[in-house]
């Protein structure tokens, strides 16, 4: 996915757009009324939308971005879901068990 570009309208089509809206006899403007009034999202409403994932019961984790080669996560990929917490569980292995742990070298 490449970077989003936002286009902002010209004064004029600002105008048009506004116009449309207050035509439209099922708008309103969201004014301070409106969010005073506004309550938070249930969560089990929100838990069913997709991209909703809630909080962690107890958060032990921490989100990152790692770069792995295409062979490591096309194998751990076809594994199906949960590719990314047997990454995490591999890695703890070699974590936990010190007789285990690779050890880094120079390339030079």
């Amino acid at each position: 996915m490449g970077k989003r570009t936002i286009i902002i309208p010209t004064p004029e089509e600002d105008a048009i757009i506004n116009a449309g809206i207050a035509a439209d006899p099922d708008t309103s403007e969201a004014d301070k009324d409106f969010f005073a009034r506004a309550k938070p999202a249930d969560p089990k409403m929100m838990a069913l939308t997709k991209h909703y994932r809630g909080e962690q019961k107890s958060p032990t984790k921490v989100a990152t971005s790692i770069r792995l080669s295409p062979e490591v996560l096309d194998a751990y990929k076809a594994g199906g879901k949960g590719w990314q917490s047997r990454i995490n569980n591999d890695l703890l292995a070699i974590v936990r068990d010190p007789g285990k742990k690779p050890r880094a070298k120079n390339p030079t």
